[in-house]
């Protein structure tokens, strides 16, 4: 059957059965470790707390034991007693840590059987000590250390039926009550209860003994079942090395002459390729080196162009500049003019209204020379009148000659004003014609500056979109340059790969040489 099999599937169901062995000696330690592992767990969890408790609540017990011995002895002193109590108290704590300590942990039915006989055992031993401590604090109270001694030294003094006597008694009863407890009772169920802690701790450490002995036997099971394995998978591996050695050699002999022969013609016609590949690869590379050597020159003249065009843009940037101050100044002409023409019509409405009230002062010149002329009849008349009045008409002739040479004045003034107001009217009427001319010259000029500004706006977007053309154009060369200097870059990076290609075929080349030297060698050995 193996006959039928594949080398690789040999050697695979080979690896298979060693690996088989390998785990299966893994399983048998892994076994044995879970099996050591519970037994100490047992030991841990189990046995060694129920121990400590146990031997805690044995210590407290006796530590009681001793203090009630050292209580009843009447050389101890009052200090001593303290002492003894408080040592009483302390080992009731520690009885108390141990009960916690032993019901804490798990126990057998068994065990938990001689753990009730011994709590009966251990109440009767407590309620006797409670009795005892009972009878001491009665003893203690009459203040008596040793009751004996004071009835003989009452007796030697005569005062046998004295209160004193009575309490040295009383004393002595209780003392005696002590020892019998101590002696009698107590001890009996002391022993009991230790008894009975003993039969807990006997099954306590039968369970360990037990414990460690099945935990040698599983370790030397394992022991022995990893030693096996640990032989048997290295003879195992020994013995199919040998087989596959005998199997294998023979075949793969002649497979391998198979193998040569093949070898020995694809080399052949492999470097009959190489040899047509290398030559290509040299047409390739001087190829890429006339390219990259073209794409250099026309990188040359792109990044000039782009130059240019950046200088043109830079240029037709600085008109624009100069065309929006021109822009500028002819605006700032236009409201100067704006400004100007509205000064002007407000002289023009001034002169108007002058000329309006030069009118109205010619009317009252007129009206002043209309006046004197009426005066100077007034006063022809009342010079008439005086003339005829003789003597009583002298001061009033008087009068009215001085009235009419007033009125003489004020028609002269009225004369003067008048001529005055014609020579204003003719000025005003000739500052009205230049007026009107200025308006019109202003306006002329408005129109002019706003067809100015309209041409400056005109140039500004020509050489807006000239600008904005450059600009592309600048981008397009900078972007061409861009381009043609990363086909530069290509083209290099195709230049050392062709090189890198040639020599890799050289190297492969002298590698098919080896190859065939490789054949020659595998042919003689074959």
């Amino acid at each position: 059957m193996l006959k039928n099999w594949s080398l690789q599937m040999r050697m695979i169901s080979a690896f298979l059965f060693i690996g088989l062995i390998v785990l299966i000696v893994a399983l048998v330690g892994w076994n044995g470790n879970l099996r050591l592992s519970d037994r100490l767990n047992t030991l841990s969890t189990n046995s060694l707390p129920s121990i400590s408790g146990l031997w805690k609540i044995n210590e407290g017990q006796t530590q009681i034991q001793s203090a009630e011995r050292a209580l009843l002895n009447p050389l101890l002193s009052p200090a001593n007693r303290m002492i003894e109590s408080n040592r009483i108290k302390e080992s009731w704590k520690q009885i108390e840590e141990g009960f916690k300590e032993y019901e804490l942990a798990p126990v057998t039915a068994r065990e938990n059987a001689l753990y009730k006989e011994f709590i009966s055992l251990w109440d009767v031993w407590k309620q006797n000590h409670q009795q005892f401590m009972q009878v001491y604090e009665q003893f203690q109270k009459i203040g008596i250390i040793d009751p004996m001694i004071l009835q003989v030294q009452l007796l030697s003094q005569g005062k046998g039926n004295t209160p004193e006597m009575t309490k040295a008694k009383t004393a002595a009863a209780l003392l005696n009550k002590l020892n019998f407890l101590a002696a009698n009772q107590e001890r009996s169920s002391f022993n009991q209860a230790t008894e009975g802690m003993h039969k807990i701790l006997e099954v306590n450490y039968d369970l360990a003994t037990r414990t460690q002995n099945t935990a040698g036997e599983d370790i030397s099971q394992t022991t022995f079942w990893v030693v096996l394995g640990m032989i048997i998978g290295p003879i195992t591996a020994i013995i199919f090395g040998i087989y596959f050695s005998i199997t294998i050699a023979k075949p793969l002999s002649t497979k391998i002459a198979t193998i040569v022969n093949t070898i020995a013609s694809s080399s052949s016609e492999i470097a009959a390729t190489i040899e047509q590949q290398e030559l290509a690869a040299s047409q390739q590379a001087v190829s890429v080196n006339q390219t990259t050597t073209t794409m250099d020159e026309l990188s040359s003249s792109s990044r000039q162009s782009a130059e240019q065009a950046a200088a043109a843009t830079q240029g037709v940037s600085q008109a624009l500049e100069q065309v929006e101050e021109g822009s500028k100044a002819v605006e700032k002409a236009l409201q100067e003019m704006g400004t100007l023409k509205e000064k002007v019509e407000a002289i023009a409405q001034q002169i108007s209204h002058l000329s309006q009230q030069t009118s109205q002062i010619g009317n009252i010149s007129s009206l002043v020379s209309e006046l004197a002329n009426q005066t100077n009849m007034l006063a022809l008349n009342a010079a008439v009148e005086a003339v005829r009045a003789a003597e009583h008409g002298k001061g009033f002739a008087v009068v009215a000659s001085e009235i009419r040479k007033l009125a003489d004045e004020s028609k002269k003034s009225a004369q003067k004003i008048s001529s005055l107001v014609q020579d204003i009217q003719s000025a005003i009427s000739s500052t009205v014609l230049v007026t009107d001319s200025g308006t019109q010259s202003v306006n002329s000029s408005l129109t002019i500056a706003e067809q100015t500004s309209a041409a400056f706006t005109a140039i500004a977007n020509a050489i807006d979109d000239v600008f904005l053309r450059n600009q592309k154009i600048a981008l397009n060369a900078q972007q061409q340059a861009i381009a043609i200097q990363q086909v530069v870059v290509a083209m290099n990076a195709l230049n050392q790969v062709a090189a890198q290609t040639a020599s890799g075929i050289s190297k492969t080349k002298l590698e098919t040489q080896r190859l065939n030297q490789v054949v020659q060698n595998l042919k003689a050995i074959a």
